[in-house]
């Protein structure tokens, strides 16, 4: 299975408004895949139906193989443990320490003891550079930096094949930033895991993004890596990439691809 998620024809209402009419794109196994866009064009509404939060009006939406469209509940609670979702301000529950929000879904997926939790949750927070003693405290206790490695720690904490990722290097400095961007990708090659993320960076876009899409006018207007979606000329598109600095970054990338052939 190639396609680990496959979007067809993907239309969504609120009430008469139109969010998407025809959405169609697909992510590769192992790859880095953002979604772009202006504000309200439904990024986050189209992420929210892969992980069946929401449900489109119609067309379908294939994930790990499954038709969400017509799923049943046990299939439905099978494949929610196969991802793990890092939202824009971490969410993590503000009334439980570090470690017991990452073991919320150890304790409603798995029948492992209290003394292997405990376990897991000391590798995850290794994992994404957290030391131990971060598990005894709180969400309100940390950066904002630590608090989004702490929910990626929870997002990992099921092992999972997808991992979705919504602005996660918002609200951080730029060195922080392209820190979190370096652990991504240390993730994605170590775990084996394909990821799908919502960014307005464009750092991130040039550093780490295999392949995207960019939704304007209700549909994808571009999709593919980064060369293909600054062939397209969609205004949206244009008006994003179309500054000096970005231009030149292109370039850059570019001839270092070039290099290493």
């Amino acid at each position: 299975m190639s396609h680990i998620i496959e979007v067809k024809d993907v239309v969504t209402r609120f009430g008469e408004r139109t969010i998407h009419n025809g959405v169609t794109l697909h992510i590769n196994k192992n790859e880095i895949y953002a979604i772009l866009g202006e504000s309200g064009s439904g990024k986050s509404v189209l992420m929210k139906e892969m992980i069946m939060l929401l449900e489109p009006h119609a067309g379908t939406l294939c994930v790990l193989g499954k038709m969400l469209h017509n799923i049943s509940f046990k299939e439905a609670q099978k494949l929610r443990a196969d991802w793990g979702v890092l939202f824009q301000f971490g969410a993590l529950f503000s009334s439980l320490t570090i470690a017991e929000n990452i073991e919320v879904q150890l304790k409603e997926y798995t029948n492992i003891s209290a003394k292997m939790r405990s376990k897991l949750v000391r590798s995850k927070l290794a994992l994404v550079g957290l030391e131990a003693h971060v598990g005894t405290m709180y969400p309100s206790q940390l950066s904002g930096g630590m608090v989004k490695r702490a929910a990626l720690a929870r997002a990992l904490a099921m092992e999972p094949k997808l991992l979705f990722l919504d602005e996660p290097t918002s609200g951080l400095d730029p060195i922080g930033a392209r820190n979190f961007d370096a652990l991504i990708v240390e993730l994605r090659d170590l775990l084996g895991i394909t990821v799908v993320m919502i960014t307005h960076d464009l750092e991130s876009i040039f550093s780490i993004v295999d392949r995207m899409a960019i939704l304007a006018d209700k549909h994808v207007v571009a999709e593919g890596d980064l060369e293909n979606v600054l062939q397209s000329t969609h205004p949206f598109v244009e008006a994003f990439f179309k500054n000096e600095y970005t231009k030149e970054r292109f370039r850059d990338k570019i001839m270092m691809e070039n290099q290493n052939v």
